[in-house]
């Protein structure tokens, strides 16, 4: 299991100061929809900077017509990131497009499908999809596994379920960590790290018992150490 670091910090000097920091750990670096739109592929080159062997995934979540997402995913393989993501809910045409778009590229990224937003409760999300997250979160994974993407974005709730209807090789990426017991603030589907080993996923995501913490190393070190 790695541990993928958070970077929503207000300015890109914060992020980058926040890499400065965890620059010698084994770690992960999410650059989501606020930073990348505020500061671009800059960050990202900086954030190499910093860390040659840091590794980045660029959380956009993209959904949008088959055509218009396949030319996305070849604009962010270019770029020069480790993963990044679509929304399954795009669909099996969609996703399959992407990957087929990316299929001649040398050592491209780990390309994800978002099952259920960690903010979705089960009846804000039964309004959306008319079914239960764990149904409709197991129905978007295989679709995703059939289309050929690497693995999902769930919660650490279904991802052991994930891997059962899949195979346990394809990965989950588990946002909504909190180490620590800390607030939930936004999200709904939270757990710590050890419900996140059982489950079997593969990437944790934290953020802000990291980054609004006076002591990020620290804490980032102490996550580590349970993983």
């Amino acid at each position: 299991m790695k541990l993928c670091v958070a970077l929503d910090l207000p300015t890109a000097k914060e992020n980058l100061d926040l890499a400065k920091v965890l620059r010698a750990e084994d770690i992960w670096l999410k650059v989501g929809l606020r930073s990348y739109i505020r500061d671009g592929q800059p960050l990202l080159e900086e954030i190499k900077s910093i860390n040659p062997n840091f590794k980045i995934f660029l959380d956009l979540k993209i959904h949008d017509i088959p055509n218009t997402m396949a030319d996305a995913a070849e604009s962010m393989a270019g770029l020069g990131v480790d993963m990044f993501n679509v929304h399954a809910s795009s669909g099996k045409k969609a996703m399959s497009m992407v990957m087929q778009r990316l299929s001649g590229i040398e050592n491209r990224p780990i390309v994800l499908a978002v099952t259920a937003l960690t903010s979705f409760d089960e009846d804000s999300f039964y309004a959306v999809y008319n079914k239960s997250i764990e149904e409709k979160a197991s129905q978007f994974a295989k679709d995703a596994y059939e289309s050929g993407l690497n693995g999902v974005v769930c919660s650490v709730y279904e991802s052991l379920l994930i891997k059962e209807n899949t195979t346990s090789n394809f990965l989950t990426l588990t946002p909504g960590i909190r180490p620590f017991a800390e607030d939930v603030g936004d999200q709904q589907r939270v757990a710590d790290v050890a419900m996140a080993k059982k489950e079997k996923s593969d990437f944790i995501v934290v953020g802000r018992p990291i980054y609004q913490s006076t002591d990020p190393l620290g804490v980032t070190q102490k996550i580590l150490q349970q993983i």
